[in-house]
């Protein structure tokens, strides 16, 4: 956004565009949240750490769904965490099915739901292959889109469909009256699956990119991928808008395709979290995915929009060997004590028998 524009607004429309008001509405509550484990928080360095967590898109790790989709901020970080988290995936050539990408994903937000990857497959692999492996670098660029851009796919959708019933159907016979009592009948070239007119659905479309409460592509690109092909189908103008570099650009998270696998793993901040049990519960029967580095991996820091571990927590356990140690030592005594009291009790019977 551009400068004069920023100050141009008004500041409800600034608040609005923004969603300021969510962030500081989960910064509160997160304060108060933490406040109840230790009353002496500094709220000033809490909430300053909090919007820095916020700026550096290092705020989505374990969060809850409604707040991972509430804003496009928050999307976009969530993609560049998924991004971090399971790169070693692409490099190694591991192909998954949606399945397994959906596992990875619910290992960062517990609740994701099942219908985003679904989509996301369906616009690599059309209806009838979902059951088909898919590479990291094709899921990962897919899923971007379909999870930052979803209220405009789905607006999109509706319009496609709608055009696309207007328009005659491409194998209905077209009857040419003639002079005699004959017909012919002609067949039109196109089949169904050549979609619909490409300038016509961008025309349809276009009044969409001009809504500010969610997030559409640049018209310019829109234009070019419409404007050089005859007709579109649904999905192939999904997965160009998947594969553009302008498009990626433009929502800022992830490198351009020749970069998405070269150079050093970059450095993960991981929040210090007190998991739901729910969560647990959910790591734990899901267990660590293969050939994905695992957000444990990572170093730690202190995030400060969860709670922290609570005194009972950051107790260390005993050791399981220590513990084996002390039972062993109580056996041991209690077979000690048993053998002493049977050998003074056989002693007493033997002294009364010589009595």
């Amino acid at each position: 956004m551009a400068s004069d524009d920023r100050f141009s607004m008004t500041t409800e429309k600034y608040l609005a565009r923004h969603q300021v008001l969510v962030y500081m509405e989960d910064a509160v509550a997160q304060l108060l949240e933490h406040r109840e484990e230790n009353s002496k928080i500094n709220p000033i360095k809490f909430l300053c750490e909090y919007f820095n967590s916020v700026r550096d898109g290092n705020h989505t790790m374990f969060r809850e769904y409604s707040y991972i989709h509430a804003t496009p901020h928050n999307r976009a970080s969530f993609v560049r965490l998924f991004w971090k988290c399971y790169r070693q995936i692409g490099k190694k050539g591991d192909l998954l099915s949606i399945q397994e990408y959906h596992s990875l994903l619910s290992l960062l937000c517990s609740d994701f739901p099942f219908e985003p990857v679904q989509k996301t497959a369906k616009i690599i692999l059309l209806d009838d292959a979902l059951d088909c492996l898919i590479s990291f670098s094709d899921f990962i660029y897919a899923f971007q889109v379909q999870f930052y851009f979803e209220e405009f796919i789905e607006k999109s959708h509706e319009m496609y469909q709608s055009l696309h019933q207007t328009q005659r159907s491409p194998r209905d016979p077209v009857v040419v009256p003639s002079g005699s009592d004959d017909t012919k009948v002609h067949q039109n070239s196109h089949h169904p699956g050549d979609g619909v007119d490409a300038t016509q659905y961008f025309r349809a479309i276009y009044p969409l990119c001009d809504r500010s409460n969610f997030s559409t592509p640049p018209v310019n690109v829109l234009k070019e991928i419409l404007f050089n092909i005859p007709r579109v189908s649904f999905y192939g103008f999904l997965m160009a808008i998947a594969k553009s570099e302008r498009i990626n650009e433009h929502i800022g998270r992830l490198p351009s395709k020749a970069e998405l696998l070269e150079g050093a793993d970059a450095d993960l901040t991981v929040p210090t979290v007190r998991l739901s049990n729910s969560t647990t519960a959910s790591s734990k029967s899901k267990g660590h995915p293969i050939s994905a580095t695992t957000p444990s991996d990572a170093p730690q820091n202190v995030y400060p929009t969860q709670r922290p571990p609570s005194a009972n927590q950051r107790k260390t356990p005993p050791s399981r060997t220590g513990a084996v140690n002390h039972s062993m030592k109580i056996k041991r005594g209690t077979v000690k004590k048993d053998s002493t009291d049977e050998s003074s009790s056989d002693d007493t019977d033997d002294s009364s028998d010589t009595n």
